[in-house]
């Protein structure tokens, strides 16, 4: 089963646990300095948010997998659907193991694909910044 992952960037990680865990009824599944991230079922959701120096807001949205075949299948569909992928495996990002497929939809919105494998001790990185910022192309350039 999937489950839709939400990643917001934050300015006070404190307040926005707060607000976050009284909307959703429930405390944070992972909690640390500089990052919150909600399991929940009900939505079915992978809720994060996370003070990292980015633009506060949405980050990306995502798609989290059970199995890596889930995860190969995805990343070809988003393939055949016109778009560039950005493949990462065995990474560290969010305090997590995982194998991932990123993608800028047509209006440039960043969305993961990913299979979450095991925990990290770290943050670790999120897709270079110079990835991040690629322009959209203009139809008629």
């Amino acid at each position: 089963m999937k489950r839709l992952h939400v990643h917001v960037a934050v300015e006070n990680l404190d307040q926005s646990v707060g607000f976050y865990s009284t909307l959703f009824d429930a405390s944070p599944s992972v909690l640390k300095d500089d990052y919150a991230k909600w399991m929940l079922d009900d939505p079915r959701v992978n809720f994060a948010i996370s003070v990292r120096g980015q633009a506060n807001g949405v980050d990306h949205l995502g798609i989290q997998v059970e199995t890596g075949e889930e995860l190969a299948e995805l990343a070809a569909r988003l393939k055949s659907a016109g778009e560039t992928t950005r493949e990462q495996e065995a990474t560290t990002c969010c305090y997590a193991k995982s194998d991932k497929a990123w993608v800028n939809d047509p209006t440039g919105i960043r969305w993961e694909t990913f299979f979450t494998f095991g925990d990290a001790a770290t943050y670790g990185e999120d897709e270079p910044e110079a990835v991040r910022a690629e322009p959209k192309q203009a139809c008629c350039a």
